[in-house]
Order: structure tokens, then C-alpha cells, then sequence
């Protein structure tokens, strides 16, 4: 069967943009993808950050994703670089465990506008770019969280759905015009997002282990890349349950 995606099997000298990438995931692709190759665009709120993890070659651009004038110099400044961009990687994204009895707006309103109005912002400047060049690849991180309603996920959780969503709607109008989308939904990472967990998290995997899978599945061509399996299969099973069910089980495993 004819993968969904082009298949990325070779990163040297691929110019990759990867925003989000001081810690976590992001850290640990920008790792692995320098290692196979890639020429590295850096991105993250922390200039710090980003200094900890760059090598030489590697160009930095920090910036905050809420600020869509930052996001769209920041691409012109690639491109005017690199002459242009063959994938982007969000990985940009914020999480505070929330009832519904917690709401912070405050919070709110910084997960909504890190996890999915930032995606609009990088939108904005990349697509035109792809669509002016006939290439080029979007890989978005979403998360299981977005399979369903979870507890301590009210914020959080409306994102990554909104992300998968979103995901669908850009393969659909994009893939035929020679650009590829990506998306990744992992389950538990132990990341600094993860560490504010007060839960048991089943099937929990290293940023490395994440950032292989994902190598992975663009080599194979994937559209959704979801790791791992053992934990997002049934993940992907429960949001399928009839309503009474499927609360009924969530429920049992919040107070259990």
C-alpha cells in the first residue's frame, strides 16, 4: 500500500526547523536528527536553553510562538538563509494538570495560545512557502491526550484534540500539492511537562525512545505516528467506547 506521506529515509542535508526544541522531545530530535545529517534551524522560548543543546552549525532563532511577528521573521530569516525549508517540527507545547474546580485562566490562556494558536502563527508564514516551492514537510506534535476527555487535562487536553484535527484538515488540502504532514501522538514521555504528574503513567518512554519513533514513522511515510502502541492502542480503544462506558472506566482509573 502507497505510504500516505513521502518516506523520509535520508535527513543529510535536509533544513529542518525545529521549534520547541530547548528540552524534551524537541531536544532529543534535534539530537538525533544532527546525527543523521540534517542541517538544524533551533527554536525555543529559552535563548538559554537553546545554547545548551546547539552545536556550531546549528542556527538559533529564539523566539515565542504567541508572537506571530517573531514566528514570520524568524521563517524569512530561514529562508533567506537556507534558501528554503524542507520540514518544520512543532514541538512547542505547555501543560499544567486542571480540574475543572481549577480553572486559571491565565493558564488557559497561555496553553491556548502555545499548543494551537502558535501553530497558526507558523501556518501563516510556512505554507506559502511550501505551496510557492511544490515541497516540503509539517510534522505537528499532538498527544493521546487528544484522543478523548481525561481528567487534570482540561486545558492541555482541547489542544492536542484541536491539533489532530487540524492535522487532518492540512493533509487534506496539502498532500496533493507536494507537501507532507506529519502527526506524532505520543503517550507518556518523561519530560519536565510529565514530571508535574501526581499519577501512575503506564507504557512512560524516554524523549529519546519518542524521538525515534518519530524518525520512524517518516521513514515509513506515516500521516499519524503514535507511540507506543501498548499504551496508545487501547488509548485509541477507549475513546471509541460508548459514552457510559468509557466514563464509567476513566473514572474507575482516576480513583483507583
Amino acid at each position: 500500500m502507497k505510504p500516505l506521506n513521502p518516506p523520509i529515509t535520508d535527513w543529510q542535508g535536509r533544513r529542518v526547523w525545529v521549534i520547541g526544541a530547548s528540552s524534551g522531545i524537541g531536544a532529543a530530535l534535534t539530537g538525533q536528527l544532527r546525527e543523521a545529517g540534517a542541517h538544524l534551524a533551533l527554536s525555543a522560548r529559552s535563548e538559554g536553553g537553546l545554547q545548551a543543546i546547539a552545536h556550531q552549525q546549528d542556527l538559533l532563532l529564539s523566539l515565542t510562538v504567541t508572537d506571530a511577528e517573531a514566528v514570520a521573521r524568524a521563517c524569512d530569516e530561514l529562508i533567506e538563509t537556507w534558501g528554503a525549508i524542507d520540514m518544520v517540527i512543532y514541538c512547542a507545547g505547555v501543560y499544567s494538570p486542571m480540574r475543572a474546580w481549577e480553572i486559571d485562566l491565565e493558564c488557559v490562556d497561555d496553553t491556548l495560545m502555545t499548543n494551537l494558536q502558535g501553530v497558526y502563527h507558523l501556518l501563516a508564514t510556512i505554507v506559502p512557502h511550501y505551496l510557492r516551492t511544490g515541497s516540503g514537510g509539517l510534522c505537528l506534535l499532538a498527544s493521546v491526550a487528544g484522543f478523548s476527555g481525561l481528567p487534570k487535562a482540561l486545558a492541555y487536553g482541547p489542544t492536542k484534540a484541536a491539533i489532530i484535527n487540524l492535522a487532518q484538515i492540512l493533509y487534506s488540502d496539502l498532500s496533493s500539492r507536494g507537501v507532507g504532514v506529519y502527526l506524532v501522538n505520543p503517550g507518556f514521555v518523561e519530560t519536565r511537562l510529565t514530571q508535574q504528574n501526581d499519577f501512575s503513567m503506564p507504557a512512560l518512554i524516554s524523549p529519546d525512545q519518542a524521538a525515534q519513533s518519530i524518525i520512524t514513522g517518516m521513514s515509513k511515510g506515516r500521516f499519524e505516528i503514535h507511540f507506543p502502541k501498548r499504551f496508545t492502542l487501547p488509548m485509541r480503544w477507549l475513546a471509541r467506547l460508548p459514552d457510559r462506558l468509557r466514563f464509567y472506566l476513566v473514572n474507575k482509573a482516576v480513583s483507583s
